[in-house]
């Protein structure tokens, strides 16, 4: 059987943001990543595992080419990327939905940027709702939608873009643990459904032991 071919590689990166001085203090660097470098296969879930401020929502959005590193590159399908594609998809810690847009139209949103037509978005949009359990729902507004069932928009908002690589923020750190839970299955078994390679922050090691194949 061949081996996975290499989806996203981290080479060497690192970060140091300026953080400016107070009325007493000169403006100083705080180094937030140091040669960071690991490697996500095809098909894998992988899990950044750290305390609050260690620099993993960092290096994510790094990653999406949200935030410019200092050294190092990112690459995905072995072409290094800088600033956001639609190869990579992004769940935020909250869902941030358009609130006066419909659960549909939140997740067509990405596709009209694209110039997508209404019709075939519509059918793209109703396609992801189905996938997260969320049919029935497309033309509720957020205020109507649960924590959760936000949060499955967000997801499927990210998805409808065909994204080669998916990276998720925390993005079940905000509900109660039972929703949280029962999310975390519904995460594993859609990104494994669909072949996704997938990149989990987290400062929970439960979950990433439950979710990721590495940590």
């Amino acid at each position: 059987m061949a081996e996975a071919k290499t989806k996203l590689a981290v080479e060497d990166v690192s970060k140091t943001f300026r953080v400016r001085g107070g009325r007493y203090t000169d403006d100083h660097l705080l180094p937030v990543l140091r040669h960071i470098s690991f490697e996500v296969k095809e098909g894998e879930i992988v899990s950044l595992v750290g305390e609050s401020g260690c620099g993993k929502t960092t290096l994510l959005r790094i990653i999406q080419g949200l935030v410019r590193l200092d050294a190092g590159r990112v690459k995905v399908d072995g072409k290094p990327v800088s600033t956001p594609g639609r190869d990579r998809g992004f769940v935020f810690q909250q869902a941030t939905l358009l609130p006066w847009r419909s659960a549909r139209q939140n997740i067509e949103f990405g596709l009209e940027l694209q110039g997508m037509g209404k019709s075939e978005r519509g059918d793209r949009a109703q396609s992801l709702l189905k996938l997260v359990g969320l049919e029935q729902a497309g033309e509720q507004f957020p205020h109507q939608l649960s924590g959760g069932m936000q949060q499955r928009v967000a997801l499927a908002r990210a998805l409808v873009v065909d994204p080669r690589v998916l990276l998720l923020d925390e993005p079940f750190g905000a509900l109660d643990r039972k929703l949280r839970e029962a999310m975390q299955a519904e995460l594993r078994d859609l990104v494994r459904r669909l072949g996704m390679t997938a990149v989990f922050v987290t400062h929970d090691q439960e979950e990433a032991m439950l979710l990721s194949d590495h940590i």
